[in-house]
This record gives C-alpha cells, sequence and structure tokens, in this order.
C-alpha cells in the first residue's frame, strides 16, 4: 500500500531571515608614527674599566691610521673625545 504525502503549504509560516551587513572595517585611530612608539632603550651602564678599553683600542686605531707616530698623548685623548661623544649620544 502506497501512501501519498500531502503537504498544506499554506499552514506552513515563511519567515524572512535577515542578512547581516558586511562588516567594515573599525576605524582607525590616530596612532603615533613609528618612531615615537618604540620603547626607549635604557641607556647601558658602563664602568669606567670598559670605557678605559674603548679608549684605549679607539686610540690604537687612531694611532694606526695616522702611521704610529710619538703623539702617544694625542691619540689618546682623540680617542677619549670620540669615545665620550659616542657615549653621551
Amino acid at each position: 500500500m502506497a501512501s501519498s504525502k500531502t503537504t498544506d503549504t499554506s499552514a506552513k509560516k515563511t519567515t524572512t531571515v535577515k542578512k547581516a551587513a558586511p562588516k567594515t572595517a573599525a576605524p582607525e585611530k590616530a596612532t603615533k608614527p613609528a618612531a615615537s612608539r618604540k620603547k626607549t632603550a635604557k641607556p647601558a651602564i658602563i664602568t669606567s674599566e670598559e670605557r678605559y678599553k674603548m679608549i684605549e683600542v679607539a686610540a690604537y686605531y687612531i694611532a694606526e691610521k695616522k702611521g704610529f707616530g710619538h703623539q702617544h698623548m694625542d691619540y689618546w685623548l682623540e680617542a677619549e673625545q670620540e669615545i665620550n661623544a659616542k657615549l653621551t649620544a
């Protein structure tokens, strides 16, 4: 025996499903330029021994560049100024 299916379309309620509006990008917040967002590095603490060694090496390279003349104190003072400038920058 075959049964027949009857559908009563008038009894069905139709509902309209509203689609969500497409997501738009959130307005961008005003941001600071990349340079100002960087965390500032804490200055390294240089011991007097490390500073002395830095000056010594710099004086050697200055003397080498100038041909290892006999102005040892001048090389040292120039290196000292160079290292001081780098450490305070």
